[in-house]
């Protein structure tokens, strides 16, 4: 088996409450569950890797939304597959369906890191258990560029707490992007969508560390750039592509299927 796939229901915690429908960032929570489960399966999962003092980390993840984002309690189907692995590298592609249709796709660059020393593992172990599937739902697998900066749009700080570790005790990924989201008015949030979104994670940040998000206009009225730093230092690097919302949808006429137990 090449890829594995998972059926979820979108729950109250990842959508928007608006519209009652997923937020696209609440997808990216989906499709790491999956590859957890994928990596589960193989005896790779993160307590497994425990026992051998190391442990997985993301330093890129690409995702485009392009259809009709699912309404609250319906099922989505999360498809991820190792899709190249190199001596160091490991990519992962991933489709999320609604309605046997895609509305997400995207990639994803993994490494294997030594508990003592900080650095990446060979993946002789990974290229044994896992199978390659090539097939790549972005095309081929590019060097992430961040857009030219402009003038700067906002800025917050931000404490990482409790609610921001993940199973390393490192902050999650989705923090940082939540933190960028936040950057945005009420006012833009309520009025666009996100499109896509491309972020590179340069550095791990702990409990306690205060974080400084920022965000700037690009050439393209629709993509910002938005860089979180620690110390002056860069943690992570995202960049964000967003379009205006249709009219919409009548919540109480929608036709929710509900399947009882």
């Amino acid at each position: 088996m090449n890829k594995y796939s998972k059926i979820y229901n979108v729950i109250l915690d990842n959508m928007d409450l608006n519209e009652y429908r997923l937020r696209p960032i609440s997808a990216i929570m989906y499709i790491q569950d999956a590859f957890a489960r994928l990596c589960a399966t193989k005896r790779m999962a993160a307590y497994d890797l425990f026992a051998t003092n190391q442990y997985w980390i993301v330093t890129e993840f690409n995702i485009d939304f392009v259809d009709e984002l699912p309404f609250w309690s319906e099922e989505i189907e999360v498809s991820i597959w190792i899709s190249e692995i190199t001596k160091l590298k490991i990519y992962t592609d991933y489709e999320i369906r609604y309605k046997n249709k895609v509305f997400a796709k995207g990639n994803a660059l993994w490494f294997i890191i030594d508990k003592e020393s900080k650095r990446p593992s060979k993946t002789d172990v990974v290229a044994s258990k896992y199978n390659v599937c090539e097939e790549l739902t972005l095309g081929e697998h590019k060097k992430f560029v961040l857009p030219e900066k402009k003038e700067k749009v906002s800025e917050i700080k931000h404490t990482n707490n409790l609610s921001d570790l993940d199973f390393n005790n490192h902050v999650n990924n989705k923090s940082y992007i939540n933190l960028a989201e936040m950057t945005s008015s009420e006012e833009f949030r309520g009025s666009h969508t996100l499109k896509s979104l491309n972020i590179k994670f340069n550095r791990e940040t702990f409990l306690g560390d205060t974080l400084i998000c920022s965000t700037y206009r690009t050439e393209s009225p629709q993509t910002y750039v938005h860089t979180v730093e620690k110390d002056g230092v860069s943690v992570c690097e995202i960049s964000t592509t967003w379009t205006e919302k249709q009219l919409k949808t009548d919540i109480v006429s929608f036709d929710l299927d509900i399947k009882k137990n």
